[in-house]
């Protein structure tokens, strides 16, 4: 994708939109590795679509192709692409909301069915438009009210036991003063079936009123919007009614006993403003409703864009070299002079201090990465330098005889915990009084957990007969975030992977800190991640904060981590939870360590 450009990049969509065409055709419900490719193939296309706009009329149909088809996260995808489409281009507005309000009836999933509606309640603009999308949303909501339509549906299929036969009973009662009333009561055998119905209805009876509250939000705006379009004032108030009556009889099918889940309350407040807003008629909610909203669109399309260029510009850091550049390599330059160093390289990295700088770099993580494995007065002193090589780890162990006597056979045992695997064992040594030897000893790593190196020294005394000496080594722990490169990824990979991984991990926060922001950095200096969320979102003055953080290991092994906080008072204290998940369980928990124990160093620090 890197290497497309206007030159090819018809090309490249030509071929793209024929292996889309023939996924359509080989594609199973149970085929997750078609699936896959059918995903693979809408991001290609949506690159393709924003970087060169004029592919953008042949990419949009190809894409909106997918919304009719079983593949539910390749129809998120496609409506990602068309949300920014409708922003980018206003030329292909009218074919894309066409296309969008033709397929609506088709789709058969909830998650493509919500911001579906958001589009199309956002961009239909004209009077056709509007029209338009009253009449699917009508058909695809069926009779209103949908309560009684039910009712009486039900009562007239006798022979579905799916159904909901509304069965009445009544009985006779003695009042307090003697007298006889009749009390008589109306309920319902079962859930009402949703085969057969239409889209939206079966989706409400299903429970699903959380897109009831979407469907609420677009016929608001269509409504609104329709009143400022159109001259035909007894048109105007038609259509506001029939967007109440709509509103009203999800509200009242909510609270009844048909559906599968009922209606939450804030699923009804917002049904409810969403009522009031239509009957009140404020210019300050109708501009809120009305503008602000895709105003808030194009913020959010523009700071991704500012994010992704950032990313390419700072995080690939590709290098552009022509292809007859010299490539100088230092094991085959002439040692004539007895030695092995480009000379050039070497004066120039002189003259701009970069080797002085180098070596104090090198010397400060040098002694950040030195254990001391015994104490100073055991007969042994041991102290232990870890360079960390991707996957291997390399102990570089200095040993110090303290006593007047030779020791033979000085061995050193290690033994690890976690996954981590001792490859070379380092060989036993004789050392002489007050005399000094270094040894080596390399362990592989196999995936990024929490690991513990351990062991002892055991030697034997010359001239000393008896059970061999023993000197036990503290523990090495191996840091994770020498493993965990901060990373980036997208709103949907993150969502999706948030789903997928069954490892959870929460820390509580603990800290000393007040500042929001300032205990953001400092959780993001400590583990390694990346803030996925905006800067803009996290900008000004308010008493909670939520923030996306995600990494990725040098094993492949993905990370995420979910801020929310908050802050009890003006200048108090922070309280809240940091949720970690990933795919497996011993990165959950070493991140969730690494956190806990940077809170408590703050604190103490």
């Amino acid at each position: 994708m890197d290497l497309i450009s206007l030159r090819n990049v018809k090309d490249v969509v030509a071929l793209l939109k024929k292996e889309v065409i023939k996924t359509y055709s080989n594609t199973t419900d149970t085929d997750s590795d078609m699936k896959v490719y059918q995903q693979l193939l809408v991001k290609a296309l949506h690159q393709c679509g924003v970087k060169f706009p004029v592919t953008a009329e042949v990419v949009v149909p190809v894409l909106m192709d997918f919304l009719a088809e079983g593949n539910e996260k390749a129809a998120e995808g496609v409506l990602v692409f068309v949300r920014e489409a409708v922003t980018r281009f206003p030329n292909l507005q009218p074919s894309i909301i066409e296309k969008l309000l033709n397929s609506l009836a088709s789709i058969k999933t909830i998650n493509v069915m919500h911001p579906a509606l958001w589009i199309l309640g956002e961009y239909c603009t004209t009077e056709e438009q509007i029209k338009g999308m009253m009449e699917v949303v009508l058909s695809s909501v069926g009779t209103l009210p949908i309560v009684d339509s039910e009712i009486r549906e039900s009562a007239k299929s006798d022979d579905d036991v799916t159904s909901a036969v509304p069965v009445s009973t009544s009985q006779s009662r003695v009042t307090a003063d003697g007298s006889y009333a009749t009390q008589s009561a109306l309920s319902s055998a079962s859930i009402v079936s949703t085969e057969d119905k239409p889209q939206l209805r079966a989706f409400l009876l299903e429970g699903e009123f959380f897109l009831g509250a979407a469907l609420a939000t677009s016929m608001t705006k269509l409504a609104l919007r329709y009143a400022e379009v159109s001259s035909d004032v007894a048109g105007r108030n038609k259509f506001n009614a029939q967007a109440m009556l709509i509103l009203a009889s999800i509200i009242h099918l909510g609270k009844s006993t048909l559906p599968a889940k009922p209606i939450s309350d804030d699923d009804v407040d917002w049904l409810s403003l969403c009522i009031r807003v239509l009957n009140d008629r404020s210019p300050l909610l109708i501009s809120i409703f009305t503008r602000a909203c895709r105003s808030s669109l194009q913020q959010l399309i523009a700071s991704t864009e500012s994010e992704g260029a950032a990313l390419t510009d700072n995080e690939k850091n590709l290098v552009h070299t022509d292809v007859d550049t010299l490539i100088n390599f230092s094991q085959l330059v002439s040692k004539n002079d007895g030695t092995s160093v480009d000379q050039l390289e070497l004066s120039l990295l002189q003259a701009t201090e970069g080797t002085a700088k180098k070596e104090m770099d090198l010397n400060t993580t040098a002694l950040s990465k030195v254990y001391q494995l015994t104490g100073f007065s055991d007969p042994i002193y041991a102290e232990a330098y870890i360079n960390v090589n991707q996957y291997d780890i390399v102990l570089d162990v200095l040993v110090v005889n303290q006593t007047p006597d030779t020791l033979q056979n000085l061995t050193l045992e290690l033994a690890t915990l976690g996954d981590l695997k001792l490859v070379e064992k380092p060989s036993p040594v004789t050392l002489a009084a007050h005399d000094f030897c270094n040894t080596k000893a390399q362990v592989k790593v196999a995936s990024t957990e929490s690991g513990i190196i351990f062991g002892n020294i055991v030697y034997d005394v010359s001239g000393v007969s008896g059970d061999r000496s023993c000197v036990v080594l503290n523990d090495i722990h191996i840091d994770i975030m020498d493993y965990i490169l901060p990373s980036h990824c997208s709103d949907e990979e993150f969502r999706k992977m948030w789903a997928e991984f069954e490892w959870e991990n929460k820390v509580s926060v603990s800290t000393n800190i007040t500042d929001m922001r300032t205990y953001l950095d400092h959780i993001l200096g400590s583990t390694n991640m990346k803030c996925l969320t905006p800067p803009q979102a996290l900008s000004g003055d308010c008493g909670f904060l939520a923030a996306n953080l995600y990494a990725k290991s040098i094993f492949g092994e993905d990370a995420l981590a979910n801020i929310s906080i908050e802050q009890l008072k003006d200048g108090g204290a922070l309280a809240g939870h940091i949720r970690i998940r990933a795919k497996s369980q011993g990165m959950a928990l070493s991140l969730g360590d690494k956190i806990t124990m940077s809170q408590k160093k703050e604190k103490t620090g």
